[in-house]
């Protein structure tokens, strides 16, 4: 059966147009990203777009960011594979978009200058918590990198009709090959504009197969959802509609995916890291205004997508075709529109994975060359800013290398799924230290690096000991078991001890940090005064 259905669906796509399609693509961003280039001279202006961009185009590069590969291909085969557990990603994610809003992304533009660690260490000691930070950063934008490296692999394997794993490993290296060249020649403005653009072409391509999708239904979403009752293979049919058919057997699972959903987007260092690609707080807020509209769209449009491709192309062809549950937004757009629409959807998918891909990448490197090499290594005061950029691009290449092997690795496993690891590991590391250093002015040096290695050691140790690396069919190492911890997510845990030992460390800490850094960090972080000044002490 699975021979059958796969076959089915490669005889059905049209591999020379769709590379066609491809190959367009990368060109037209390829050429984006040389243009943008010409501007990169200084420090600011390849990590931060020489804080150049409008409230609305940043807007649309937040959107370009956060509407990863997760959102469009994870979230439309979690949907129709797992009906309602499935949409409850898309309701976390948004969710999470507003907590970053209100809790953190303001604040933090006014504080930082260029990463996360800016404003972690602008009270603190700085060695050791810019250190602590760029470690955490790395490490959530290498749980991320493996989400759309493995989507990219399953993606272009489906595109171009390549199957098996070899096949696909091989589209994941060009993948990473053509992410390293688009950052080292672009730097962060050229990664901003294919964002911009990459968002533009996600919506549109979304709503036309909403629209499209309705149309075929009578614009009835109960229609809709009665069709995609019929052609479900849950036992009962109406499975899909209610909760409980991912999440049923263990609930602790659930409620450690949504702690992780909902506090994880905050504690993305690529995503903060959009806000200081604009040059006044006025414009910063302009931007998450659009952000919200857009990203708030799109969300509402995967539940037609996702139950859209449950009805139309069925659970059992998509979990067996090439790239498994992360195809349904691509073979939707094959049974709608032919090949023609499958190519145009899935150029789009791709832009959305080599943006995003960007854009972490670009944020990883940053914090390594800003954080461990200039201010580090060189203590700040002696570190060239061109020798921070230089080895910034070498970072990029190690990054790549790195993603590679580790996409490589992930193959087959739901993106949607992966992006929740990056999340609850941003969520455990990263987001107590930030709220404590904008909130309590009794936050010390040591809070800070108990809190960042504490809850990165928890959320790690607890992926490893889960049924993700080990135990099921699915897992990283399928022929091993040693999986100890139940739930797939260790939000549950590493999130509140996160945060226990921010507290704990603070307490326990008789060193008194500087009275006058906290109120000058306090009156910078709402007023945005000093924003674009260099943050050393």
């Amino acid at each position: 059966m699975i021979v059958t259905t796969q076959s089915a669906t490669l005889a059905e796509s049209n591999p020379i147009l769709n590379i066609a399609v491809f190959i367009a693509f990368v060109a037209v961003t390829l050429f984006i990203v040389i243009r943008a280039s010409r501007n990169n001279k200084t420090a600011a202006d390849y990590y931060a777009a020489g804080r150049s961009f409008t409230g609305p185009q940043n807007g649309f590069a937040i959107a370009g960011d956060y509407l990863s590969a997760a959102s469009f291909l994870g979230i439309c085969g979690a949907i129709a594979v797992n009906g309602y557990d499935g949409f409850l990603y898309s309701v976390g994610f948004l969710v999470a978009w507003l907590v970053a809003l209100l809790l953190v992304a303001e604040l933090m533009r006014n504080t930082g200058k260029f990463t996360m660690a800016d404003v972690l260490s602008f009270r603190l000691k700085q060695r050791p918590v810019r250190m602590a930070a760029a470690i955490t950063t790395l490490v959530v934008c290498f749980f991320y990198l493996l989400a759309q490296m493995s989507g990219a692999g399953g993606l272009v394997s489906l595109l171009l009709a390549v199957d098996g794993k070899i096949g696909q490993s091989i589209v994941i290296a060009v993948v990473g090959v053509l992410m390293i060249v688009y950052v080292l020649i672009g730097g962060m403005k050229g990664t901003t504009w294919v964002q911009i653009v990459k968002a533009g072409l996600l919506i549109a391509g979304a709503v036309g197969m909403t629209l499209w999708v309705l149309a075929l239904n009578g614009f009835s979403l109960n229609a809709l959802l009665e069709s995609a009752v019929a052609a479900s293979a849950t036992d009962p049919k109406d499975a899909i509609l209610g909760p409980g058919l991912q999440y049923g057997a263990n609930p602790w699972d659930f409620v450690s995916l949504g702690l992780a959903l909902v506090l994880g987007t905050a504690g993305l260092p690529h995503v903060l890291m959009r806000f200081y690609t604009v040059p006044t707080a006025k414009e910063a807020r302009r931007s998450v205004v659009w952000a919200i509209w857009l990203i708030g769209i799109f969300y509402l449009l995967t539940l037609v997508l996702g139950y859209g491709a449950g009805a139309l192309v069925g659970a059992e062809e998509i979990k067996n075709a090439p790239g498994g549950v992360n195809s349904a937004a691509p073979l939707l757009a094959l049974k709608l529109g032919g090949p023609v629409l499958m190519g145009f959807i899935s150029a789009v998918a791709f832009a959305t994975i080599l943006a995003v891909v960007a854009g972490l990448t670009i944020t990883a490197a940053a914090s390594f060359a800003h954080d461990i090499y200039a201010n580090v290594v060189k203590k700040g005061k002696q570190a060239d800013p061109n020798g921070e950029v230089k080895i910034a691009r070498r970072t990029v290449v190690v990054i790549g290398v790195l993603a590679i092997i580790g996409g490589i690795g992930a193959q087959g496993q739901n993106i949607a799924f992966l992006v929740a690891l990056a999340f609850a590991i941003a969520a455990s590391a990263n987001l107590p230290t930030i709220l404590y250093s904008l909130f309590w002015k009794k936050f010390t040096t040591r809070g800070a690096v108990w809190s960042m290695y504490g809850g990165l050691s928890a959320a790690i140790i607890l992926i490893i000991f889960s049924p993700v690396f080990s135990g099921s069919p699915t897992s990283t190492l399928p022929n091993v078991d040693f999986a100890l911890w139940p739930p797939n997510n260790p939000g549950i845990i590493s999130i509140p001890l996160g945060f226990f030992l921010g507290w704990l460390g603070s307490v326990t800490d008789r060193t008194k940090e500087s009275r006058e850094l906290a109120a000058e960090m306090e009156v910078r972080s709402l007023t945005g005064f000093g924003a674009e000044r260099a943050t050393s002490h």
